[in-house]
């Protein structure tokens, strides 16, 4: 048998290994349109402002090495222009033609152009590979450039400004949409723009550029910004033109069933040009991530083999460092169940990064999604140490069917260096248990300006700092002062974070209040989202 895979990046590469892993007696041979083989592409920023300072580092593995351990051959410079299903052979742009038994698609994804008034002019790159990478390298260098532009508030986008910025560039960055980091919701996104903020970056948020001229970019919004070098980081398009043209069947990317198995019996398709369904709803979707582009390399592989293999949908599990500031998250985000209709509940919660009695634990911010079953819709986070690890957390939990009772039952490790002894995995799962059984109402940001709000925090620190218009019992004098609660609207109580408000709450339940509510979160939640305007009195 002959296998032909089209692409040697993260799912060509993985498959083309498994396949001779699993049996010795096939013919593999693997057809790459660029010169490069497992290329590290995530890292491809961390390289260019030689975080990692070797080029070698970022070759994955090699055709030599191909060759060599799994006798596969690899041909570079190969573009693939036709499929011919019929007789079962693909043509290469420079007409050679190649019989295949199975043939597997790992197309990949091409960066998605921005276009503006002289673009063509203009010092503008595009970061996909090595070779992107060497070029903006060199055009730094060469050019002695003092300041830059990124176009896009992805991971990309964002990252590439960071190694820009210890590159010592003056960098902006410019996203077309109302907030980086789109996977996220905007109060955790808040925190990644106000850590780039820190670091001199500059965020510009809903604009687009116009034209470029004279070392200047223009956008739309009049603003001028000076860029000796532009990094265009606005996203990616799955590469689908040849299977169109082969007859397969392309929505979002190549369709495939659970055996990563196009319409075409002999074709598979794996990576970032396929189309795959979310793990939360089963929606059909696009979501280019390495993790799932090796597991449906491998899982096609399998299939070749006879082994039934089958891919079980993407849960959309990412992080990403922004300088020391870490933003993780799983599943579907607020903006994302809003537009699909779909009820659900939303709890925040601070909680150290480790012990907090233990030296230098630091506050990680999270959101959990759920509805009135338990079931978890996603979950974000952000702080600095831990962030990823509670969030796998979740991710194995919903991958495993779980509710927020598995949350609120999950043992993990605790010693005071690492974690508490209720960590805020169970924590999470806690709160949105007291919800879902109606022993809290939580309050948000959106509801605070119809509502009679109280701090139930200490007069000493209600005088420092708290929300306009707020007033002051403390949780301790709550029983003593119940005639200063009213009945007749809804009372929003608020601490720091969440828990006072909680136990303030849980009073005045007993004395027979059903209007009162707990704002998720507390005041310092509250600070990311107001981002220190008119409404936070000190």
């Amino acid at each position: 048998m002959k296998v032909v895979i089209i692409g040697a990046g993260a799912a060509g590469a993985s498959c083309a290994a498994r396949l001779r892993r699993l049996r010795e007696d096939i013919e593999i041979l693997i057809l790459e349109k660029t010169n490069e083989i497992s290329i590290a592409s995530c890292g491809l920023p961390y390289y260019i402002s030689d975080v990692i300072d070797s080029r070698e580092n970022m070759f994955v593995s090699s055709a030599q090495k191909f060759k060599n351990w799994f006798n596969i051959d690899v041909e570079f410079n190969c573009e693939v222009t036709e499929i011919h299903r019929d007789k079962k052979f693909i043509k290469l742009k420079n007409e050679k033609t190649i019989n295949y038994d199975k043939l597997v698609l790992a197309l990949g994804a091409q960066p998605a152009l921005i276009n503006f008034e002289n673009s063509k002019n203009s010092p503008l790159f595009s970061l996909r590979t090595l070779a992107d990478a060497d070029k903006i390298k060199e055009f730094i260098k060469n050019n002695n450039c003092k300041t830059a532009l990124v176009i896009g508030g992805g991971f990309i986008g964002i990252e590439m400004a960071e190694n820009l910025q210890k590159m010592n560039l003056k960098v902006t960055l410019i996203e077309a949409k109302n907030q980086i980091l789109s996977q996220v919701d905007e109060e955790i996104a808040l925190l990644a723009k106000n850590k780039m903020q820190a670091n001199n970056i500059e965020i510009i948020l809903n604009d687009l550029i116009e034209k470029y001229e004279n070392n200047t970019v223009f956008l739309k919004s009049k603003k001028q910004i000076k860029a000796d070098i532009i990094v265009s980081a606005s996203g990616i398009i799955p590469s689908v033109e040849i299977a169109k043209k082969a007859g397969l069947e392309v929505d979002f990317g190549i369709k495939t069933n659970e055996f990563m198995q196009t319409n075409d019996p002999d074709i598979f398709a794996a990576g970032d040009s396929v189309e795959t369904k979310d793990f939360i709803f089963g929606k059909n979707t696009l979501i280019p991530l390495a993790g799932p582009a090796n597991r449906q390399g491998r899982i096609v592989a399998d299939n070749i083999c006879g082994y039934n293999s089958t891919y079980k949908n993407t849960q959309a599990a990412s992080v990403i460092k922004i300088f020391d500031l870490t933003i993780a998250n799983v599943g579907k985000n607020e903006k994302q169940l809003v537009k699909d209709n779909i009820p659900f509940w939303k709890t925040y919660i601070f909680s150290p990064s480790h012990a907090s009695y233990y030296p230098n634990a630091k506050p990680t911010l999270y959101k959990l999604l759920f509805n009135n079953e338990g079931k978890i819709f996603g979950a974000q986070a952000a702080g600095f140490e831990g962030v990823e690890k509670r969030i796998d957390t979740i991710s194995a939990i919903i991958r495993n069917h779980g509710t927020v009772q598995e949350m609120l039952d999950c043992e993990l490790c605790y010693a005071p260096s690492y974690s508490s002894a209720k960590d805020a995995v169970n924590i999470l799962g806690m709160c949105a248990d007291n919800i879902i059984k109606g022993l809290i109402k939580p309050a948000y940001y959106e509801d605070l300006k119809t509502s009679y709000l109280i701090d139930v925090r200490s007069f000493e620190v209600y005088k420092k700092e708290t929300i306009e218009n707020a007033h002051n019992i403390p949780v301790f004098e709550l029983r003593k002062r119940l005639n200063e609660v009213p009945k007749n609207q809804k009372v929003v109580l608020f601490c720091n974070s969440g828990y006072t408000s909680y136990v303030a709450l849980r009073i005045l339940a007993s004395f027979g209040y059903n209007n009162v509510y707990s704002l998720s979160g507390g005041i310092e939640l509250y600070k990311i989202i107001a981002s220190n305007k008119a409404m936070v009195k000190k």
